[in-house]
């Protein structure tokens, strides 16, 4: 049965990815949306601006090997802007990013990192500076997202960060995964289904 998973804190090591209106075309180029499933996504994440026409690594922070093993995303405003794509968010998550933080984002790509128990959390504009100089100097830095708390903490400093409380509310309690959700009350869903007069046309 499907077990809800609890989204409350993610800590680890960060990059940095400057630059307002980032959108989902940079962030997964359109040609990757043909593929079937998600499983190659985690290859994709600004390719065209990883690797040239030969296929050769171009100067990135997803290149750099000092921000090799990230899992926290550091972004300035409206990031995910531009179609809704759920692949860009799934790109990232397959990179190994676990949550995003940033000045603002796009509506949708926000609700699609929800949807896949990737915190999307905003900050001003000085706070997310601060944090980008902080892991350009020290890559090693490790940063804590409490979603819970609603905080980001890193050293001796605390910064307090904010998040639609569906969202949050979504997250810490398990409730994103609505997969695991309906698996988890599988009876409850054969009942309510076996009551749907349209449901009666695919019965045995």
């Amino acid at each position: 049965m499907g077990e809800l998973v609890k989204v409350t804190k993610v800590s680890g090591t960060a990059v940095a990815i400057r630059g307002n209106d980032i959108d989902t075309d940079r962030i997964i180029p359109a040609r990757y949306l043909k593929e079937v499933t998600f499983a190659r996504m985690g290859s994709y994440p600004f390719f065209d601006e990883r690797f040239d026409a030969e296929g050769k690594q171009k100067p990135h922070p997803l290149n750099d090997v000092k921000y090799k093993g990230a899992s926290i995303l550091f972004v300035n405003k409206n990031f995910g802007c531009g179609s809704s794509r759920e692949h860009a968010p799934q790109a990232l998550y397959r990179f190994g990013i676990q949550a995003i933080v940033g000045e603002s984002f796009a509506a949708i790509f926000a609700g699609n990192c929800t949807i896949m128990g990737v915190p999307a959390v905003t900050v001003s504009h000085e706070q997310v500076e601060l944090m980008m100089k902080t892991v350009e100097q020290n890559p090693q830095t490790w940063f804590t997202v409490d979603i819970e708390n609603k905080k980001i903490t890193f050293g001796e400093t605390q910064i307090a960060t904010d998040l639609p409380e569906t969202y949050r509310s979504a997250l810490t309690s398990g409730s994103w995964d609505s997969t695991a959700m309906l698996r988890g009350n599988l009876d409850q869903v054969k009942k309510t289904a076996s009551r749907l007069p349209y449901m009666n046309r695919f019965a045995g």
